[in-house]
């Protein structure tokens, strides 16, 4: 046998016994566990056959507490190349099968190679989280490799889009990648990610709990806001990843995606002019809007049970991306607080970092109020959504649907923010507050001298209504671009959209803004 063919076979041998990763009792374990394996993992998210590994013979060089006898195949980490529905991704996988996925140096400098080649060729980079954690063995070398990594997240932010998956346990200091990342993905039951676990929680303060209520996908998505999505199984995540990557541009360099259409750009949507209840003390749904004007009804959304008062996501108008922030009536009648000022600033940066207009609808009384939303520290929070707005300079599209009051007014993307067009419906009431509160102390003397106090407070409402609590002041002033009927939502925001998607805006030169965090 020639030696051509004898080192053919040799490599062969290699790449298959580094295939069989922990052996079949871990592979086993890890599906009984409703786990998939990473490789199976990294073969969901690849178009079939694209995928390129690298460093798949990377080897520890740990030789404390009999290291140096242990094998961990590609060092417990997938890492290479490919195209997801045609275009170009890196990603890394631990592999839970191969000692617990920890994190020793060699592991940490093959996630630090890819991230390197995402940010140099202005890729997506996803990372699927299923470790153990840190390499004790290691010791400061597993915790070198972690800043490593976190170097690297800070400096791709904004450049590459940057996705983490949780598909198993993320304790400790691997928890700060994925938070330092765009988009967190959890699966339910099967993920869970805290800087303690319960043990410790339990040895310290006495508290009780489980992996699950602790940091569980639910309770990072309702709780703590520190998950996009809760998936119902890995394919599920690897899927919702596909979709997400689909709105997002390579690089901050790019333009999103343009994918044709067959909703016509200027369908009427007559349910809209229904849709606002006649007693504005009823609420109504704004996700329906959203669904009646983007293509195809299509809305994808991340932090679907967070902070619930406020909506963000991603659809597209004629095949044009565009991030939707939306107040939500139904929860808290749309008010703003702490948790929906962070959520939505966080997507209006993203957003502005990576070239996706963004399309505002607002209805919204106004801050919550109360002590704990002041404690909290509300001021600080509700003017990162006004820094955030103001510092966007992709095109910023405002639709007012109903109420638009104080403050929350000029937060919602105002003309004051830098809105490029605002459209108001006719219904919308624009002022300082609603006329109830604004009669009382307007009228407080007239009313107060009245036989029929309740007559003519409710004269002075009506006089209010008709003369502030509306557009019509906010358009005569500039401020509102257009008064238009709902159904022609879809056919405005087309059509603003267009003729803006040339807009070129710079901030004025600095090193960084000093965001009020």
């Amino acid at each position: 046998m020639s030696n051509t063919k004898l080192s053919i076979e040799k490599l062969l041998e290699k790449e298959a016994a580094v295939r069989q990763m922990g052996g079949e009792k871990a592979v086993q374990k890890q599906h009984d566990g409703g786990k998939l394996t990473a490789r199976e993992r990294i073969d969901l998210l690849f178009d079939a056959g694209t995928f390129r590994e690298i460093d798949m013979f990377v080897h520890h060089r740990c030789d404390n507490f009999g290291m140096e006898k242990i094998d961990i195949p590609s060092d417990g980490v997938v890492t290479g190349h490919g195209l997801v529905n045609g275009r170009p991704v890196f990603a890394f996988a631990q592999d839970f099968t191969a000692r617990g996925g920890s994190l020793g140096e060699m592991h940490a400098a093959k996630i630090c190679k890819v991230m390197d080649m995402a940010l140099k060729s202005g890729v997506p980079l996803v990372g699927i989280n299923d470790s153990g954690g840190a390499r004790i063995q290691e010791g400061v070398d597993a915790l070198k490799g972690y800043g490593d990594i976190f170097f690297r997240n800070s400096r791709s932010s904004g450049v590459i889009p940057q996705i983490a998956s949780i598909m198993g346990p993320c304790a400790g200091g691997a928890v700060y990648s994925p938070a330092m990342a765009d988009f967190v993905f959890m699966v339910k039951n099967t993920s869970f990610m805290f800087i303690t676990g319960p043990e410790v929680i339990k040895a310290v303060t006495g508290e009780e709990t489980t992996q699950e209520e602790l940091g569980g996908a639910m309770a990072h998505n309702t709780k703590s806001g520190n998950a996009h999505f809760a998936c119902e199984s890995d394919a599920d995540a690897i899927d919702q990843i596909k979709i997400l990557l689909s709105y997002l541009p390579s690089n901050n360099m790019e333009e999103p995606p343009l994918l044709p259409t067959n909703d016509p750009p200027h369908r009427q949507c007559p349910e809209l002019d229904t849709i606002i209840p006649d007693d504005p003390k009823f609420s109504y749904d704004m996700r329906d809007v959203i669904h009646s004007i983007v293509d195809d009804g299509i809305f994808f959304e991340p932090h679907h049970y967070y902070a619930q008062n406020i909506i963000v996501g991603f659809a597209r108008l004629n095949g044009r991306v565009v991030g939707i922030v939306a107040d939500q009536p139904q929860i808290l009648a749309g008010c703003l607080d702490i948790d929906a000022s962070d959520k939505a600033t966080r997507f209006i940066r993203t957003c502005d970092a990576f070239n996706i207009p963004l399309l505002t609808l607002v209805d919204v009384p106004g801050y919550l109020p109360g002590t704990h939303q002041e404690w909290n520290g509300i001021i600080r929070h509700g003017a990162k959504l006004l820094w955030c707005y103001s510092e966007a300079t992709v095109p910023k599209l405002t639709v007012v649907t109903r109420k638009d009051y104080g403050g929350s007014y000029i937060a919602m993307s105002s003309r004051h923010l830098g809105a490029d067009m605002v459209f108001a419906w006719p219904m919308a009431e624009i002022a300082v507050m609603g006329a109830q509160g604004a009669a009382n102390i307007i009228f407080r003397k007239e009313i107060a001298d009245a036989e029929d106090k309740v007559a003519k407070r409710a004269e002075m409402i009506k006089i209010y209504e008709d003369e502030f609590n509306n557009p019509y002041q906010a358009a005569s002033r500039g401020y509102v671009d257009a008064v238009i009927k709902p159904s022609d939502t879809r056919a405005r925001l087309i059509d603003a959209l267009e003729i803006l998607c040339t807009k070129s805006e710079a901030l004025p030169p600095k090193k960084h803004g000093n965001i009020p965090m």
